[in-house]
């Protein structure tokens, strides 16, 4: 007979039983949209919503918590504040693709759910309220509004110059900000922020989880062809970097200048197809194309037009991205048929960052006991806390500059991801994961 030799903590045990019986719970969800996708029946699509307009009628229906998990005088209530702005969308290339305006809300209308699933059995409730505002709204304004009612936690789908503004507030000094929009490089060094934890990658992590892949393949030469907005040039830093660090090097670069063709005209697609190749010929021996094209004007022109057979790497082809729809691995299809289920849409990349960011919150409650911001605070940053994400391995936060560390899946466009960062054979003495973007004796951070 197997006998305990000591006592177990009964709060992680109580914790690690509750989420087991959330992923229970979730199943029958899971099978139901899995039955769904399998039908030949294709549903007739929605029309396109803003994220101030209310949702269908299912989709509010999924999105509310259930009613045993409103807040009762034995539970803990955790309120979150999903706080964004309605930015212009940049059109896809296609007219088949739709303008996609519920990023990010809807993973965490599902993190929410998920956390009531779970809260239910330890005595927690969680609370989302939805804080979105026109692109002529007053950030600043709303902020004030919500941090009026105490410290926060506050879910930041913010383009970099308001997530500071919030950031910087003398009353949110003592709250939580998380970031799954901006993927700046300067918000995690000269512009970080104490009050600030960032869920979302940043172009460093991007471009070293790309390098290392092409170092590893021995594809060292790259020529870089970019645009011309702040993130391109953030991006187009940090491929430099990476280059620098890991053995690549930039063999040419051009910025890319030409009007993109007609997206609905023959005549469109006849220019590209003379653009692209005028565009790359004169590059010198190269072995893959990559691209920096953040506002998506001509990266996807890119891939078999190109003067030379070149592979594309970047924010176009093979990309370095913290979710992608073809993703599958350790248990990642959950999130894949949940997200459709409430969104009758695929996930995005942002759609992830915000469950992760919900799942950060209510997982670190559950764990430590603890619901005020500056107690989780602390337990976000400790060697505690360690969440399960679909990933492989647990992710946590950097205590340098507050970025979650977590490999990143190369994919973007194919029916399988082709693979996932850090790459084998690149070593760190203490998170491999820590290869990727600024480590502690580079980073230029210094949080206040």
């Amino acid at each position: 007979m197997f006998k305990l030799s000591r006592r177990l903590p009964l709060r992680p045990v109580i914790v690690s039983l509750a989420l087991a019986a959330a992923v229970l719970c979730a199943w029958p969800l899971m099978q139901s949209v899995s039955a769904q996708d399998a039908t030949d029946t294709v549903p007739a699509p929605p029309a396109p919503a803003t994220p101030e307009s209310a949702p269908p009628a299912d989709a509010k229906s999924d999105a509310a918590p259930p009613a045993d998990a409103a807040a009762t005088p034995d539970k803990t209530s955790v309120r979150i504040v999903y706080l964004g702005k309605q930015y212009r969308e940049p059109l896809p290339l296609s007219y088949a693709e739709k303008i996609v305006t519920d990023k990010g809300i809807q993973g965490a209308r599902l993190g929410v759910k998920e956390a009531n699933l779970a809260g239910n059995f330890v005595g927690h409730a969680f609370e989302l309220d939805e804080a979105i505002i026109p692109s002529d709204g007053d950030i600043v304004a709303k902020a004030k509004e919500i941090l009026a009612k105490g410290d926060s936690f506050i879910i930041a789908d913010l383009e970099p110059n308001d997530l500071i503004a919030v950031a910087d507030l003398p009353e949110a000094k003592n709250s939580v900000i998380l970031n799954i929009r901006s993927s700046a490089t300067s918000l995690r060094q000269d512009f970080c922020r104490a009050n600030v934890f960032h869920i979302i990658p940043d172009q460093a992590m991007r471009a070293d989880a790309l390098a290392q892949y092409l170092i590893w393949k021995k594809w060292p030469r790259w020529y870089l062809l970019s645009g011309e907005t702040a993130a391109d040039k953030d991006y187009v830093a940090q491929v430099k970097r990476a280059a620098a660090r890991y053995g690549g090097k930039v063999v040419g670069e051009k910025i890319y200048d030409l009007p993109p063709g007609a997206r609905n005209l023959d005549s469109g697609h006849q220019q590209v197809q003379t653009q692209i190749p005028m565009v790359t010929q004169a590059a010198p021996e190269h072995d893959v194309v990559w691209v920096v094209d953040s506002a998506d004007h001509f990266g996807d022109y890119l891939m078999y037009r190109t003067s030379s057979p070149r592979p594309v790497v970047g924010t176009q082809g093979m990309q370095a991205v913290a979710w992608d729809p073809s993703y599958t691995e350790a248990g990642g299809m959950h999130f894949q048929n949940a997200i459709p289920k409430i969104a009758d849409r695929k996930p995005t990349e942002r759609d992830y960052t915000g469950w992760l960011a919900v799942r950060s919150i209510s997982d670190a409650a559950m764990r430590s006991g603890q619901t005020t911001p500056a107690e989780l605070k602390k337990f976000l940053l400790s060697d505690d806390f360690k969440l399960e994400a679909f990933k492989g391995q647990a992710l946590s936060f950097r205590t340098w500059d507050h970025q979650m560390r977590q490999p990143i899946i190369l994919g973007g466009g194919t029916r399988v991801p082709v693979s996932t960062s850090p790459q084998e054979g690149f070593l760190h003495p203490t998170n491999l994961t820590d290869t990727l973007g600024f480590d502690a004796p580079e980073t230029k951070c210094k949080l206040r």
